[in-house]
């Protein structure tokens, strides 16, 4: 750190920015200089204030409604480096209970000298513009679907029934005629005005589909969406989901920071020797999260070979078949050992996105964009995409391809009552087996083991 270093938190709102500064160490005060206005001018103002002297700035604000004009400004400055930070993984006191504006600023600027604050990932504003047209199709998908069950519900109570497929043609011709029969003019007018309602999200959610299609072939990520179309379930608007919500995957070093990312990862609580592994973590980005676990159900059914494989790499065209038979195959071995679709699916997505990087790179080679440079992405070891069984000698995960990907105990019953035992890979030394105590364990949650030689 530098003693020309001058470290500055922003708290940010809509009307106004809290400004806090703490000094270099070693011995450096941190306080707050206080407040002013949301716009270029004072911020600008400000940035020449504190450089008085020739001293460079380090500036941080929070990720939140205000976007990232703020960074885009700031980092435009010469002497000037902003970062904006991730909120939910900025350190707070767990007996903290009081949160101002001023605080908070104060609270960032110490943190940034301390380099403990974790920094997004910036879009430019091509790809915040595409990335924004792809939410708010997402958005005319939802205002679709609450228009569906609205009328659904209205169906329903008026116990109306319709024998055939929903929401095809046939069944919109239906309806229309249906509002003719009601009885009621109450309900002749609102299933007439929620029909209109349907029409209008129905036009609006085709015509953006139709603008991203338009706009996706002149993008710096089109190379992208073209590839992961190449893998089962991916059509143009997963596909472009992915391509926006991650950016380009060449940002992430090794599948394990992009799993991280995604909360495709089993979340965790240990201590001493004692390793408990729980459900995944979710702690990513939802939209993508949901693309995926979207796509991965159609492993559940058997594979077959796609019919627009002619304008793909050949070098694509490969690693999909690959992953089309392989990962078929592994969720049919995961649910014949008496996994959970969910819990398949779930470890079918995971091990997809860690593969996928290994299409994008063909890819972006045939397209001239370099090399992917993941460390091997494309060979995902074995090892890792085996379940891992908490080893009950030391904290190290061993692999167990008998185990769910949660680390979860396998249950069963026989007739001493409920039993549950860890699977073990190879030939242990010892048979380890937890029986119940006075009560069942499944409402105590208690379990004494017992070590059988």
């Amino acid at each position: 750190m530098s003693k020309d270093t001058l470290y500055v938190g922003l708290d940010t709102d809509k009307k106004s920015i809290a400004v806090a500064l703490a000094e270099a160490l070693p011995g450096g005060e941190v306080r707050a200089w206080g407040k002013l206005a949301n716009d270029a001018t004072s911020v600008l103002r400000l940035v020449k204030r504190l450089q008085a002297g020739g001293r460079d700035l380090e500036m941080c604000y929070e990720a939140g409604p205000c976007g990232y004009g703020l960074d885009r400004l700031l980092n435009g400055q010469p002497g000037v480096r902003c970062t904006v930070v991730a909120p939910s993984l900025t350190p707070r006191r767990p007996g903290d209970h009081v949160k101002t504006n001023r605080r908070d600023a104060v609270m960032l600027a110490r943190l940034l000298r301390a380099g403990e604050l974790t920094a997004v990932w910036v879009p430019d504003p091509a790809h915040e513009a595409m990335r924004d047209l792809v939410r708010a199709r997402g958005a005319a998908t939802g205002d679709l679907v609450r228009c569906r069950q609205r009328i659904g519900g209205f169906l329903l109570r008026q116990d109306i029934r319709y024998a055939g497929k929903l929401w095809t043609r046939k069944h919109r011709a239906w309806l229309g005629q249906l509002v003719a029969t009601l009885p009621l003019a109450a309900h002749r007018l609102m299933l007439g005005e929620a029909l209109q309602a349907l029409d209008e999200a129905t036009a609006r959610r085709d015509r953006l589909t139709d603008h991203i299609a338009e706009l996706v072939p002149g993008w710096s990520l089109a190379w992208l969406v073209d590839a992961l179309q190449a893998l089962r379930g991916f059509a143009l608007i997963n596909a472009a989901t992915l391509a926006v919500e991650i950016g380009d995957p060449r940002r992430f070093a090794t599948p394990r920071q992009l799993m991280a990312y995604l909360g495709l990862v089993p979340s965790e609580h240990s201590t001493s020797d004692r390793v408990r592994r729980f459900g995944l973590t979710k702690a990513g980005n939802g939209r993508t999260r949901k693309a995926l676990i979207e796509a991965a159900w159609t492993y559940s059914r058997p594979a077959r070979a796609p019919s627009d494989t002619a304008r793909h790499a050949p070098a694509v065209v490969a690693i999909a078949t690959k992953a089309r038979h392989r990962l078929s195959q592994r969720y049919r071995r995961l649910t014949a050992r008496g996994k959970r679709p969910v819990i398949a699916v779930a470890a079918i997505a995971r091990e997809r996105r860690a593969r996928r990087p290994a299409a994008t790179a063909s890819s972006a080679q045939g397209r001239g964009q370099g090399r992917l440079g993941l460390g091997g992405c494309a060979r995902v070891s074995a090892s890792r995409n085996r379940t891992f069984l908490p080893s009950r000698r030391s904290s190290t995960p061993s692999p167990c391809n008998s185990r769910n990907a949660f680390g979860r105990r396998a249950a069963c019953r026989n007739g001493r009552g409920l039993v549950s035992t860890w699977i073990a890979a190879g030939r242990p030394p010892r048979r380890r087996t937890w029986r119940a105590t006075a009560r069942p364990a499944c409402r105590r949650g208690l379990m004494r083991r017992q070590i059988v030689p």
